[in-house]
């Protein structure tokens, strides 16, 4: 073997493989994600500054932002309770059923958007399941907030969880049952003990949970009913802009969303950076408290 070692033991590779990976890298980056984002931004002003501006403010497009500020406002805590609650269960404690649970946790990962709308349709359609029941008290899911919500909530609820729970499992359960022998109560010892050690991997997993629920199609365009002005998300609205040919409108809406997405991807980033910096100062001062 030609291969050359640092002192940290690590495999220098020859100058020429890094240089090639990296172009390779920066071509796949530049092809797929700064190109289309350009052409995004490009198109979305295409025609001036007024007409993005009208676009933005077109009473469908507001309402189209409201709606999906509200699903998100609504799934994002939901599912900020449902991933503490499920991770805890699971890195703190044995019981029956623990991997189904698990398994429940993941099954949006592996059903298809489209698929979990059908369900809900299934259900809540006129000839669904409660379909009847809730015609008869004059209750709306599908076609209707509810029903996006609904669709939202399923789509992003594992992001929490799965975000903690090896989280959880690494740090272990030494320093709450520390907690509880000091007579500390179950409240205190989540909030003063638990909650600090794993913020950051919340917030990581609150940031994706709700990129997932702003920028979601598949199962919200099952369930919305794609009324104009009343059931369109953000990306809806922009897939009917750009069936009627009204590209620039549909470019300003998207320019939204891709804006939307950059600032995840530095919160993301930032959060990141967090969660693998440690700092010492921080960490003797938590030992001590603890």
């Amino acid at each position: 073997m030609s291969a050359q070692f640092k002192k940290s033991g690590a495999v220098l590779e020859p100058a020429w493989v890094r240089i090639v990976l990296v172009t390779i890298a920066l071509a796949f980056l530049t092809l797929f994600l700064f190109v289309p984002l350009v052409a995004v931004f490009a198109e979305a002003f295409k025609k001036g500054w007024q007409a993005y501006v009208a676009a933005i403010v077109d009473p469908d497009a507001i309402s189209a932002i409201k709606l999906t500020l509200i699903a998100a406002g609504i799934s994002v805590p939901l599912n900020l309770v449902f991933g503490v609650s499920a991770a805890w269960a699971v890195a703190k404690f044995e019981f029956r059923g623990k991997s189904i649970l698990l398994t429940l946790i993941d099954l949006p990962f592996s059903v298809s958007p489209v698929i979990s709308g059908l369900i809900y349709v299934l259900m809540f359609g006129a000839q669904g399941w409660f379909g009847p029941w809730l015609q008869a008290h004059d209750i709306k899911i599908l076609f209707a907030v509810p029903g996006i919500v609904l669709a939202t909530v399923f789509i992003t609820f594992p992001f929490v969880a799965r975000e903690l729970i090896p989280l959880m499992q690494s740090q272990g359960n030494e320093e709450e049952e520390a907690a509880l022998v000091l007579g500390a109560s179950g409240w205190d010892t989540f909030r003063r003990v638990t909650l600090p050690n794993i913020k950051w991997g919340l917030l990581y997993g609150v940031i994706l949970c709700n990129a997932r629920a702003m920028g979601e199609f598949g199962a919200v365009s099952v369930v919305s009913g794609h009324i104009r002005g009343e059931t369109n998300t953000m990306p809806l609205q922009v897939e009917i802009l750009y069936n009627e040919y009204n590209f620039a409108a549909a470019f300003a809406v998207a320019s939204l969303l891709a804006l939307l997405a950059l600032v995840t991807l530095a919160i993301k980033s930032f959060v990141e950076w967090r969660l693998h910096t440690v700092d010492p100062v921080e960490a003797e001062a938590r030992a001590m408290e603890h």
